[in-house]
Formats: structure tokens, sequence, C-alpha cells
């Protein structure tokens, strides 16, 4: 079998020596060159050499999963967890195969309607809006020295392999399925006009400046070039080829919200160190020496462990993009190697901070600029990412985009994963839902992590910072925020990624003669782990003044033989072998109802309760129409404006 673990690490080229804000002026220019592919471009080569590059359309055949879904089939069960990289013995156990499956029918949910409600014998909605939702991207430059591969195949406690987020062989691929995506919702957008688009966070995988521009570059159409350092592979691997993206339709405006991979290391360490000056994290991802870091995901409670003398630390490892299967290299125990091993540096690998990630949003070619940051209120310090639009002039339909991402000055030294609002935040969102009211438009809430769906330990739940009183505190409980949600009768629903699920969760109004103080919230599961979907809304108005949210899950529509078409296969093989049970929602180890006061488990007589309004999802998918009840004066207003329904 081949060595999977060599600590070969070619030939590699000193730091250049230049400082981060040499790095951020470079990129304008010729150094923006130097990370190309020598073979097929040069500097300024591109509009003449673009046909060289290859597209990859999808089929042309798009559905979506109320006409079909994907079921993965039987595997001989030979690949554990640990061994998830040997991507060489997956078509002879059976791993990566599936089948078209039955439709998944919409659960007409009227869990917060009251209980008096009677749906209208007849019903001739009308369509308010359709948009789309993708979120956990994750594109990744697989070759970058500063990742924490090597922790998914260490499996050193038996818990790491099942951490596909470090390692899992979709990360050669990431581009690809976000093309895939894009033309997916370009084939549904001409048979249905879509208004609008909006990414959930996490476009990065770690903060890097070439992830953010590939992701951009998706979608503004432009050439990829998805290999970066010494830019092996790229004249004759399929995911280190250059091609030319398709880019999103012109007539589609799309929205960015901040995720947790977009401004913290990996999703889990502010990039600066506790004290916000040490950067030896952000120096790591132009370095030319590979990582060396200790067990992150065991000391998740104690982040900057790996600075502590006497932490056992391994090298992180990159993948070989010179070879076909992208195998992990360069890494194992720190004590095993003579010396660092060494990779090709790039300069276009820098770590970005919050405000450069938000910048990087205006050098772009498709609408609306700045892709909502346009939209922050004058005034606000520059790490505000928060806005909110109306996405058509007509409708009184308001989306809130709301960063509830932890910040980096927080002094929390667990991993940075949870949810979080400073007071500028919570203030300003507190105004949005009142302004909302005021002028009777109904409002949706866009932010990357979802509440009440994780306990206390899962480093995903609501930021308790509470045990170290000097530092700053959450500005609301979860508790303060549920009431604060509870008060606005025009809440329609919060949407989230974050947990690559595609949970969908009734918030009963606390008082039951007022429903329309309930709302819903929708997750949208990753891009890159199976099932790998996007999710299309359509917000209905229905003929007794009620309102569905109509919500679907959608498989990017690959063709046969393309990147994003092995990228599924590896997607439902990595699914096959670790088993994440997570994404089904089946049984009370990962579905529970928590409780907004301890965020721990509800128990009953010891029995820890599920959570009666998140249905399991036996193909990880869920398709729904989520009836509201709006407020007498909200009701009254779209009279006023459909008086014919």
């Amino acid at each position: 079998m081949k060595n999977h673990f060599s600590n070969h690490s070619g030939d590699a080229v000193q730091g250049s020596g230049l400082s981060r804000r040499d790095f951020i002026k470079a990129t304008a220019g010729g150094v923006a060159c130097i990370s190309f592919s020598t073979w097929m471009l040069g500097c300024g080569g591109h509009g003449n050499r673009s046909a060289q590059v290859p597209s990859y359309p999808i089929d042309t055949d798009v559905q979506t999963t109320l006409e079909r879904t994907i079921e993965p089939g039987m595997t001989s069960g030979a690949i554990a967890p640990e061994d998830l990289r040997r991507i060489s013995d997956y078509d002879q156990n059976g791993y990566g195969f599936w089948n078209y499956g039955a439709p998944l029918v919409a659960e007409q949910r009227d869990d917060i309607m009251g209980t008096s409600y009677a749906p209208p014998r007849s019903n001739d909605p009308a369509t308010l809006l359709r948009f789309f939702a993708i979120s956990d991207i994750h594109i990744t430059d697989k070759e970058s020295p500063s990742q924490l591969i090597y922790l998914q195949p260490l499996n050193q406690y038996g818990f790491e392999a099942g951490v596909t987020s470090v390692y899992s062989p979709v990360m050669l691929y990431t581009t690809h399925v976000l093309d895939a995506a894009i033309q997916t919702v370009n084939a549904l957008h001409k048979s249905n006009p879509i208004d609008f688009g909006i990414s959930l966070g996490d476009t990065c995988n770690s903060t890097q400046n070439n992830e953010l521009r590939w992701y951009i570059d998706v979608f503004d159409g432009r050439i990829i070039h998805p290999a970066s350092g010494a830019q092996v592979g790229a004249d004759r691997i399929d995911y280190q080829r250059p091609f030319k993206a398709a880019g999103l339709h012109p007539s589609i405006p799309w929205y960015q919200t901040m995720g947790n991979h977009d401004h913290f290391w990996m999703g889990s360490i502010p990039p600066d160190g506790r004290e916000g000056n040490d950067s030896s994290l952000r120096d790591s991802c132009t370095s030319n020496e590979v990582i060396a870091m200790s067990n992150l995901l065991v000391r998740g409670n104690d982040i900057y462990s790996y600075k502590q003398p006497g932490e056992t630390r391994y090298y992180m490892g990159v993948l070989d993009g010179a070879t076909p299967n992208g195998e992990i290299i360069n890494c194992g125990q720190v004590e095993n190697f003579s010396r660092p091993p060494r990779v090709v540096a790039d300069r276009d690998r820098y770590s970005l901070t919050k405000r450069e990630w938000v910048e990087a949003f205006f050098n772009t070619s498709t609408e609306p600029a700045g892709h909502g940051f346009g939209l922050v209120p004058a005034g606000k310090d520059p790490d505000f990412a928060c806005y909110s639009f109306v996405p058509k002039a007509d409708i009184p339909i308001k989306v809130i985009v709301l960063d509830n991402t932890q910040r980096e000055d927080d002094q929390s030294t667990a991993i940075h994963g949870h949810g979080y609002l400073d007071e500028a935040r919570w203030q300003w969102l507190k105004a949005e839902l009142a302004d909302g009211d005021a002028r009777h438009q109904l409002m949706i809430i866009a932010s990357h992590v979802p509440i009440c769906v994780q306990k206390t330990g899962s480093f995903m739940e609501w930021l308790d910072n509470s045990t170290n009183p000097d530092a700053p505190q959450n500005a609301a409980t979860l508790v303060e925020l549920l009431e604060e949600l509870h008060s606005h009768p025009n809440l329609l629903m919060w949407m989230a990624g974050h947990r690559h699920f595609n949970t969908v969760k009734a918030f009963e109004s606390p008082d039951e003669n007022f429903p329309e103080n309930g709302f819903w919230q929708v997750e949208t599961s990753s891009l890159r782990d199976f099932p790998q979907q996007l999710r299309m809304f359509d917000i209905k108005l229905n003929s007794d003044y009620t309102v569905s949210i109509m919500t679907t899950n959608v498989d990017p529509a690959a063709k046969e033989g393309t990147p994003a078409w092995t990228a599924r296969k590896y997607a439902v093989a990595a699914q096959q072998i670790v088993n994440t049970e997570g994404i089904y929602q089946a049984d009370n180890t990962t579905n529970y109802l928590v409780d907004p006061v301890t965020q721990n488990e509800t128990r009953s007589d010891g029995e820890v309760l599920m959570d009666p309004s998140i249905r399991p999802m036996p193909t990880g998918s869920y398709n729904a129409e989520l009836r509201m009840q709006l407020s007498p004066a909200m009701r009254a207003q779209m009279q006023s404006l459909f008086p014919a329904l």
C-alpha cells in the first residue's frame, strides 16, 4: 500500500521577509501573478489565454429534493474513520457510490400557528420573495502549511477521526463544488426567477486571502487557480488545474454573512493571540514551514496550550497536489523530524483581519458592491459586520444580517465557535427589529450561528464568559435574546449555518393568545460535507393572510466526469466511513431539547428529551412548508397591498 504519510517536502523556498503590510500592498499588481501557473498564464495574460482553461458545465437535468434525493449505497465496512485518507481503496469497498432515491415531500408545519388554526380549504398564495442560501463552503487551500489535517487520521483519543472539518477528501474540490452550486442556482433562476442569494458564512476555511479570493472569483465567473505554492499538478491533476467558473447570473444580487472560520484561525483561535499581540498564527500561513500544533481537538477549552512547554506537538501536514488523491504529507510528531517539513511559501496565503475580509467584497464584478457590507451603518467600528436590506422595494420584507460570531478580544480560551453579541451588535439588533415593526415589515434574521440547538461544552452554544468577569461578556443571555425575539411579531425566521445540518426548529410564542410572536429557525447544511446542499426559500402569502415559508434542499447538479461529481463521491464516502449522526437528528444524542436557561439537555425521569419540533432526517435533508400567523396590524398591511387574494 502506498505510504500516505510521506515526510518528503520537495523543493522549498525561504520566506520572503516581507511584512504583512507588504503582502497586502502586493496583491494589486505583479506579485499576484507569482502564484499563477506559469504554463498557463503570465502577468496580464488573463484575457488572451482564457480559451485554454476548461470549464465544467453541470448536468442539464436540474432538480430539487422535492423530485429526487441522493441515497448512499452499501459498503464493505472495511475502512475505519481514521483511514478516511485511503481514497484509492474506496471503489473496491463500495465507498462513494450512491443512487437517486424517492422525492422528499415538504412537510406542512403548523407548530406555531396556535391550536385554533385551520388552513383554508382552497389556497392561491402569492409569492412575496424567492431566494437561495448557501453556507459553510469552506474554500480550502489544501497546500497551506497552516492547517490541522493530521489530527483526523491521528485519532489520538478515538474521537478525532470523526472531525472531518480538519480533513476530508472533499477539501480537494471546494472551488469546484461552489461553481456547480452557482450553476445550479442559475438553472433554477432560468425556470423561476430568484430575487437574491445569501451566504451564511464560513466562506473560507482559515482566514486566508487566497481562499476568499477564490470564493469571490467563483461568484464573479473568473479563472480559478485552485493550486497554491509550487503549483504542482496544475498541468495534469483535475483538482489542481485552472478552470473558468461560470459565475452567478448578473441579475441575481448576493449578500454575505460572516462566519467564525472567516476571521478565526481554523475557525477556532484569534489569529493575533489572546492578547492581540502575537502574529505567529498569521505568519504561519505564509511560512515555508508546516505548522506544529498540539491536539487542539482534545484541548478545546485551552486553545493556547500549543504554546506551553512540554506539550506534545505534531506537524499538521498538507495535501500533496502532485498526487491524484491528494495524499497527506509532511505530518507527524515533531520529535520524529530532524527539521520542520517545508513547502513552497505563497504570499497570497496571507491571513486577513476582519476588516480586510469585509473590504475584499468590494473587489467584485457581481452585484451589489460590497455584497451587503456597503450597507453597514456609518460610524460603526471597522469590525462591525451587520447590516439590513429590503430585497424588493414593493414587498415589506427586511433581511437583518447579523454577525453573531465571537470577538477576537473576548479573552475566551475555548474554541471560538460560540454565538455572541457584544453591546453594539445587541443594541443594533434591537433597533432593527423595532424599526421593522414600526414600518410594518416582515423580518428575517440571517446569521452564522444558530440558537438553542447546542448544549454547553459543544463550542457552538451561546457563549457564557461569566467565569472570567473581567473579560468582555455576551451582551445578552440566551433567555434575554429569546425574550427580545418573541416580542417582535413580524419576525418570520432566523436563518443559520455553522453546524452543517439541515435542521428546522420551531420557537412557539410564549403566549398562546398571540401565536404571531413565534418564529422559525432554519439551518442550511454545508456545501462541503454530505449532504452537500444549498437551500431555496419561497416566502408566500396565503389566501387567509397567513405566511408560508417554503424551504427546499437542492443538490448541486454535478455532471458525471467533472470535479464536482468526484467531490460528491468523496462527500458520500466520508459520510459512509465516519457516519456523522448529527445530520440525521434521529435520536437524543444529537437532537435534544435545550433549556435556554442552563443551555443543557432537558431531562424527564433521567431521560434526555428530544426536541419535538426538530424532525429526524433519514436522508440528511429536510423540506417543509412553515406557516406563520401575522399580527392584526401586519395582516391589515398585507390586505391593503394584496387585496385580491
